[in-house]
């Protein structure tokens, strides 16, 4: 299992300075990719446009939206924006899309909450069409990764997608939900397995934890007292990360990207001081 590092790009208040030399210190690291979230109406950057300046001042880390918002794009926009950041990053690009669960996103956008899975399928079935489209280029076909937990998620991630990126959680809750994407990968026929990738949320370093857990709580706020359970799920420590890890690679991830909550650029140093140490220990490569 490879393990990458979210981008702060929905810490609430993280400054938009702080991208790229967070970036070029994540780049040092062992890490193997970096990644961005989605929001709308909420106060973070664009995941494109931050993968983009990313894209600029990395050469050798994936880098992967996890997961944009399908349905705020239009299926053309969003073939152009991936195969744009795809082409800039010379193919390192994973594309992650999902219909996201909150109403506000799209209230804003002026798009019916109510028709988001159905907008979602047909964005998902004309992506690849794009692609290939040369009216639009640049040509690339960036890995494609669906999220979600529903039976139409994982029929639509089987369906057309390259894998399946779970939205984080304890390792028996990722590993539950591996088991499903999988048996829906065999029911539709396709050969092989899905690329697994998984997620999980840290914040390390005196301090840390408390602040971490506020701004998971006012990230979740939406999902009432669940945003608890959540937050009480922050990773704070090396050995709290290796148990997390060794549970999300027994489960089969392929992929373990862990999201700051704390916008600080010494969180980088600590995780990567911290996933060294699990890499070491020889259970999670």
């Amino acid at each position: 299992m490879r393990i990458g590092i979210g981008l702060p790009t929905t810490v609430k208040g993280a400054s938009p300075n702080l991208l790229v030399p967070w970036v070029r210190r994540a780049a040092e690291g062992p890490f193997a990719s970096l990644a961005a979230h989605d929001r709308l109406a909420y106060d973070s950057l664009e995941p494109m446009a931050a993968l983009a300046a990313a894209a600029a001042v990395t050469e050798r880390m994936r880098l992967a939206s996890l997961v944009v918002i399908g349905p705020l794009r239009s299926p053309a926009l969003l073939a152009k924006q991936a195969a744009t950041v795809d082409a800039l990053a010379g193919g390192r690009l994973t594309l992650g899309v999902g219909s996201g669960p909150r109403r506000d996103d799209y209230d804003v956008a002026g798009i019916p909450f109510a028709a988001r899975n159905r907008l979602l399928e047909t964005q998902l079935r004309r992506l690849r069409e794009h692609w290939e489209d040369e009216r639009l280029g640049p040509s690339g076909s960036p890995e494609l990764l669906v999220g979600g937990l529903s039976d139409g998620a994982l029929v639509r991630m089987a369906r057309y997608a390259d894998g399946f990126v779970h939205s984080g959680g304890p390792p028996r809750a990722f590993a539950a939900a591996v088991d499903r994407a999988r048996a829906a990968w065999s029911d539709l026929g396709r050969p092989g397995r899905p690329r697994i990738w998984g997620l999980g949320y840290y914040a390390l370093g005196p301090g840390a934890e408390e602040r971490g857990q506020a701004d998971l709580r006012h990230y979740y706020g939406f999902l009432g007292a669940f945003s608890d359970r959540i937050a009480g799920a922050l990773i704070t420590s090396s050995g709290g990360l290796r148990e997390f890890a060794n549970g999300y690679s027994e489960a089969g991830c392929d992929e373990l990207v862990l999201f700051p909550t704390v916008a600080e650029l010494e969180q980088v140093d600590r995780l990567a001081e911290a996933v060294g140490g699990t890499l070491d220990s020889g259970r999670s490569e």
